[in-house]
């Protein structure tokens, strides 16, 4: 089985693949920062968990957007499984052109599932610590990117800079117009950055004059998909499939 680990700024999530299906999937936080030893620890933990035995995993994947975190992940990985990682980037190749020297290899992820699963022109949000928006046309071509303040980042900085607003449930709330303040900031954390989604959707459908198949994946996808019709589909395992890919492509 190939393990397929995606390095972000706010979580390390894992998945375990068999013939390209993800069986099981899981994540940890990468906040603060971990010495090899503990992350051997938290490694070994969830494995215990999930009642995986290291000795099924032939195939390692690792993609990173925390240069601080990658040497130590794929030291720790190659420990447990006595197998080096291959970490894949932006320069790793497939079938998705891009012109950008400065590319995470989450987006290229994003890309490169999105070219290989889906057919036409496609958009990918991510939910992730930013929140971006990547484009690309039915040959693989990237058109574009937008990265934006994360939720949850936006969120942090609002209560860190105010003194009477609180930590709310990420949560649709009853009403556009909220009566207290957690309702009040649910729809301004809710329906503010929908309403941001959608109009950056329709801004890049009328700047590209195409019509776009819509993903969405991230931490945040499954609250915020649902709400809104100019999501297609939502899949918080699309940036795994994206590194699981790219493994095979380079092989």
């Amino acid at each position: 089985m190939l393990l397929a680990v995606n390095i972000g700024n706010t979580n390390i999530r894992f998945g375990l693949f068999s013939e390209n299906v993800c069986k099981v999937s899981w994540i940890i936080n990468t906040k603060p920062m971990k010495t090899s030893d503990e992350l051997l620890v938290l490694f070994s933990s969830m494995y215990e968990k999930y009642a995986l035995k290291s000795d099924i995993i032939t195939k390692i994947v690792l993609g990173s957007v925390v240069p601080n975190l990658t040497q130590n992940v794929a030291l720790t990985l190659q420990k447990l499984h006595n197998i080096e990682p291959k970490i894949v980037d932006r320069n790793t190749k497939s079938e998705v052109e891009h012109t950008s020297n400065q590319m995470g290899t989450d987006l290229y992820a994003n890309a490169v599932s999105a070219h290989y699963l889906y057919p036409g022109n496609k958009i990918v949000v991510d939910f992730g610590t930013a929140l971006t928006l990547i484009t690309l046309d039915e040959k693989g071509l990237i058109l574009g990117v937008i990265i934006a303040p994360g939720i949850v980042t936006s969120l942090n900085s609002l209560i860190g800079n105010t003194a009477q607003l609180t930590e709310i449930e990420f949560k649709k709330p009853k009403s556009v117009l909220g009566m207290d303040t957690i309702s009040c900031m649910q729809s301004g954390i809710v329906y503010g950055f929908i309403g941001m989604i959608e109009g950056l959707i329709e801004r890049i459908k009328h700047d590209q004059q195409k019509d776009f198949f819509v993903l969405s994946t991230g931490g945040l996808g499954d609250i915020y998909a649902p709400l809104t019709d100019k999501i297609n589909v939502n899949d918080k395992l699309h940036t795994l499939k994206g590194l699981n890919l790219l493994y095979s492509l380079e092989k």
